[in-house]
């Protein structure tokens, strides 16, 4: 896919997240996900019946997966060296990366074939998230900086935070807000792009904040790190919840599904695995 690219670099407006974690919802159940055989698993997407994406590590080689009912299928892209999935839609439509000749480029897979996807004039493209309409969110380098893109009805558009050193799109819903994360002096905050406008998410206290994916309700799951500790988070209607996996030392909220279900990764006794997190 190689399209002309305009720019999206608007007006930046900063809305801090209430002053203290506190619990807004029941979330109450965690599921484990672990590919078998696997060193390392990350849940990195999730549909509206509950089909997660994600990567996983086996032999020192990460490939893609796709986990539906109790079924893990691999997703390998031919050829390539890497393969790691990070989004898909109620279709079923997989976005991600993968890198072959040491070059990374994105890729959707859709009914069954591969279509990669680099922005033109990029160093590297990695598809981050697919919304049902099928517009596209992610990252590219151009340059050695890092920009964020959206990709809708065959068109590429940059994604830029006003006076940030590097911005990337993480998420999409359907409606097309967009959330991510942009640096600004060193420091790392999340961002929420809504009806052409930017506004900074900073979790109160922490000393990096990253948004991660949105839901049609406007539901936004990240990470953010307090004292030096790695936490997911849910922002839902302005209340924040703090999300930790019982016992890990690093937890990470990646995406969030319409039903509120979310998925992630965290980290215990040095080994990382994917999880659900549902109601």
């Amino acid at each position: 896919m190689s399209q002309p690219l305009k720019r999206y670099i608007v007006a930046l407006t900063f809305a801090l997240v209430p002053t203290a974690p506190v619990i807004g919802q029941q979330l109450n159940t965690f599921t484990s996900i672990d590919v078998p055989g696997a060193t390392f698993t990350a849940a990195q997407g999730i549909t509206p019946h509950g089909d997660i994406v994600g990567e996983y590590i086996s032999a020192g080689v990460t490939h893609g997966f796709l986990l539906s009912g109790s079924e893990f299928v691999t997703i390998d892209v031919p050829g390539a060296s890497l393969t790691f999935p990070r989004g898909i839609n109620p279709r079923g439509d997989i976005v991600g990366r993968y890198d072959s000749a040491g070059v990374t480029h994105g890729f959707l897979l859709s009914q069954g074939e591969f279509v990669t996807i680099d922005v033109p004039g990029a160093s590297s493209t990695f598809a981050r998230e697919i919304n049902p309409r099928g517009d596209i969110v992610g990252q590219y380098i151009s340059a050695g900086v890092t920009h964020g893109f959206l990709l809708s009805g065959g068109a590429f558009a940059a994604i830029d935070v006003p006076n940030a050193s590097a911005t990337t799109a993480f998420g999409i819903n359907a409606r097309g807000d967009i959330v991510g994360m942009y640096v600004s002096a060193g420091v790392t905050h999340g961002f929420l792009f809504s009806f052409g406008e930017f506004t900074s998410i900073d979790i109160p206290g922490a000393s990096l904040t990253f948004a991660g994916g949105i839901n049609a309700r406007g539901d936004i799951v990240g990470r953010y790190i307090s004292s030096g500790v790695s936490h997911g988070f849910l922002l839902s209607q302005g209340t924040l919840t703090t999300i930790d996996f019982p016992g890990a030392s690093f937890t990470s909220g990646i995406e969030i599904n319409p039903g509120g279900d979310i998925v992630g990764l965290y980290t215990t006794a040095g080994v990382t695995h994917g999880f659900l997190l549902s109601h």
